[in-house]
């Protein structure tokens, strides 16, 4: 869901982070790979690879 200037929404990074959540658990991601993980994410639903650093970080947090 590509969004004008790359941005996203609240909505969207509450949507981004519980998919997050969801994948690390089910896939039993180890946490030195959530970064990475976390940039394909986001990189698949913005449909952009110029993550946000601070919106990276948001959803990686414990």
């Amino acid at each position: 869901m590509s969004q004008p200037g790359n941005l996203v929404s609240a909505f969207d990074c509450d949507i981004l982070r519980s998919a997050f959540i969801k994948c690390v658990i089910e896939k039993k991601i180890p946490e030195d790979k959530w970064r990475a993980e976390a940039e394909l994410l986001i990189g698949h639903y913005t449909d952009n690879d110029d993550i946000e650093p601070g919106l990276l970080e948001w959803i990686v947090r414990k």
